[in-house]
């Protein structure tokens, strides 16, 4: 189950496993963010490409207006993941 939320102050916060039966979900809350935001994944338990895809679209629609993306408090192997992948070039992950 895969859980999403825009928090006052511009956090996303990811709730669980988002796979791609998921992804439209994420989707549906990022098309609201029109500024630079943190994605809080303290308590995402995993994260298929379909969800990185997401990510990723909404950085480049984002960066377009110098805005960013904000990947905070991700789990060891989904920080692992960003790496192996090469996006802590795409977002700034802490």
């Amino acid at each position: 189950m895969f859980e999403v939320s825009l928090e006052g102050g511009g956090t996303l916060q990811l709730h669980g496993r988002l796979d791609a039966a998921e992804a439209d979900k994420l989707r549906e809350a990022c098309a609201e963010i029109t500024g630079s935001c943190d994605v809080d994944m303290a308590k995402l338990n995993y994260i298929s490409s379909a969800g990185l895809g997401v990510l990723i679209a909404t950085q480049r629609r984002l960066s377009e207006s110098n805005h960013r993306l904000r990947i905070i408090n991700p789990r060891p192997h989904i920080r692992e993941l960003f790496d192996l992948a090469g996006l802590e070039h795409v977002f700034d992950v802490l």
